[in-house]
């Protein structure tokens, strides 16, 4: 989607991360099974001997067949094999941030899921999502791309987003997500594959163009790409495995322990604000929980000149106690349906 590589510098912070993860969340870990049972039957990457209390890490098993966006996998070519254990290695034993990703997906899966089914875009597409903001609303790449989809400014602009010094909907899940989609479809377009679709998102259209002439190969699996780009994918498609059936690869969240759906209310404005702090405060909440719910609120005020319409979201009376019980499917339905489109 960037005409540019995404600058998070995820090569080197993930090598040094990961090390440290290693070490520090290994000893954790093996002290965690010193006290459980071994199960034959599992596919866990993580194995105990009970005669010598030794805990054993082994790769994570790979999938005979394996598909993105409906679009065959490879992995009966080595190089696809390998990239794609190498994804898996570092996200199975990246154990910090694989546990946060399991336990904040479903909050924003909910919200994604009926949006890329109702605009015709692979469901897959939601661990890009993830792949590119980890699931951090607030996400600022160093080159300036922000929120879940990490749009930069021209392209939000250009897909119908508000961004100015007051409203910047690239931080408003919904909007972002509904133009992403469009993005998405706009790509589908011109390549014919959704696989190439998830790539050009990392490198840009015309990082993406550039390599399809030199290498005269519109395939991704064949191309010779950037590191980042050449990983990207491989990354996406790890994400799916494990989050699919985080169990089958050694993580074991309770239900109790994901972050809940907060249900919310839609308050419609149509005016200026002159203290979104008051505003807050006289609708049961603090200023915090205010932004928390609306990110894509700068600014403590909103002139609003034009007297445009905006929609903001706000949780539930009792949200701060609210858990995730038989409850939550009327919840999140309720939460969608009155979204703004």
């Amino acid at each position: 989607m960037k005409e540019r590589n995404l600058s998070r510098e995820r090569g080197s912070l993930n090598s040094i991360s990961i090390f440290l993860s290693v070490i520090a969340i290994g000893v954790i870990i093996g002290g965690l099974f010193f006290n459980s049972t071994s199960d034959d039957n599992t596919k866990s990457p993580y194995s105990l001997n009970h005669n010598t209390g030794k805990v054993f890490f082994s790769p994570p098993e790979l999938p005979d067949t394996l598909n993105f966006a409906g679009e065959p996998v490879p992995l009966q070519d080595f190089d696809v094999k390998e990239a794609l254990d190498r994804e898996m290695l570092v996200n199975t034993y990246f154990h910090s941030q694989t546990l946060l990703f399991i336990k904040k997906a479903p909050r924003y899966f909910h919200v994604i899921e009926p949006i890329l089914k109702e605009q015709g875009v692979p469901d897959d597409f939601k661990y890009l999502a993830l792949a590119e903001s980890s699931f951090f609303d607030r996400a600022v790449s160093p080159a300036g791309a922000v929120g879940i989809w990490q749009f930069m400014k021209p392209t939000a602009r250009d897909y119908g987003l508000e961004v100015n010094n007051e409203v910047d909907e690239r931080y408003n899940l919904v909007k972002a997500t509904q133009a992403a989609c469009k993005y998405l479809k706009h790509n589908y377009e011109k390549y014919g594959s959704w696989t190439m679709v998830a790539a050009a998102y990392n490198a840009g259209r015309t990082g993406v163009a550039r390599q399809i002439v030199r290498q005269k190969n519109h395939n991704y699996y064949d191309l010779l790409l950037g590191e980042e780009t050449g990983r990207y994918v491989y990354r996406i498609l790890a994400l799916k495995l494990i989050l699919s059936d985080p169990e089958n690869y050694g993580f074991k969240v309770p239900k109790d322990e994901i972050y809940p759906i907060i249900p919310t209310y839609n308050v419609t404005i149509d005016g200026a604000v002159d203290d979104f702090a008051d505003f807050a405060r006289e609708h049961g909440v603090n200023y915090k929980i205010l932004k928390y719910f609306n990110p894509w609120l700068r600014e403590t005020t909103l002139f609003n000149p034009s007297g445009k319409t905006y929609v903001i979201r706000l949780p539930e009376k009792g949200y701060r106690t609210f858990h995730w019980d038989k409850e939550v499917n009327k919840a999140e339905q309720d939460s969608i349906s009155d979204q703004d489109e």
